[in-house]
């Protein structure tokens, strides 16, 4: 099978992760502190990942400057698109609760919450199909990470969307639309960066990462402690060490 698309179905994979959050979030009335804690456990996973796959992948492949300077580049851009789009009523995209506002409430806001939700997720899948460019496999780690913290995003959105009177077509529509372009987004990682130097590489993977690290703090920690209770830390950790030990095994 072509490297190119094999890239594409592991970011479809991952991708598709949204669905399965999504559908437990509007099927299932989960309990906002399991809705927490799952979520602090994602966030703890893509922080490992972030850590210990993306940054410490793009030092290896450029040196420090140009991952210093992805990594800056990545946060920047992400802040100021989410700037733009929290004042169309996508700032509160992940929430679980009655924090997203209605089309009646913000006109235009469900267009912004899917711009929103193709911001969050198209840095990961870039550097899925990226990382096959480096030894010939796709990086596991990153895969079961992005994996494991999409399904409490797709499972916190969707409870939100339910609770905003957001209908369950434009819900399971946005979702799969975002699990398809995930994939795209992946094989176009691959292709569009193969032959790249070292440096260029490390660049794109460490300004993934500084856009997958600033939406982790902005849309994921406030959700997950939205209803802090005392394990919301512990479970944060066990995510975190949960990617270190596939990153290490």
């Amino acid at each position: 099978m072509p490297e190119w698309l094999q890239a594409g179905e592991w970011g479809l994979l991952a991708g598709s992760a949204l669905l399965v959050g999504a559908a437990v979030g509007w099927f299932a009335r989960v309990p906002q502190r399991l809705i927490a804690s799952i979520m602090a456990f994602g966030a703890g996973v893509l922080l490992s990942a972030v850590s210990f796959e993306l940054i410490a992948e793009a030092h290896a492949q450029g040196g420090l400057l140009p991952t210093a300077l992805g990594a800056a580049a990545g946060a920047i851009v992400y802040t100021l698109a989410n700037l733009a789009l929290a004042r169309h009523g996508a700032r509160h995209r992940k929430r679980s609760g009655d924090q997203q506002p209605s089309e009646n409430e913000q006109p235009g806001s469900g267009s912004a919450i899917a711009v929103g939700a193709l911001l969050d997720g198209v840095p990961e899948s870039v550097v899925i199909g990226a990382s096959l460019l480096t030894g010939g496999a796709v990086s596991l780690v990153t895969v079961a990470a992005v994996f494991l913290s999409n399904v409490p995003e797709g499972l916190s959105s969707a409870a939100g969307m339910r609770q905003a009177g957001r209908t369950r077509r434009y819900v399971f529509l946005l979702w799969t639309g975002i699990a398809l372009i995930s994939g795209v987004a992946a094989l176009l990682g691959n292709t569009l960066l193969g032959g790249a130097p070292p440096e260029v590489l490390a660049g794109i993977t460490a300004l993934a990462a500084g856009a997958i690290l600033a939406m982790i703090t902005d849309t994921m920690v406030p959700e997950a402690f939205e209803d802090a209770h005392l394990l919301v830390g512990l479970i944060t950790v066990a995510g975190f060490l949960t990617a270190f030990a596939l990153s290490h095994s």
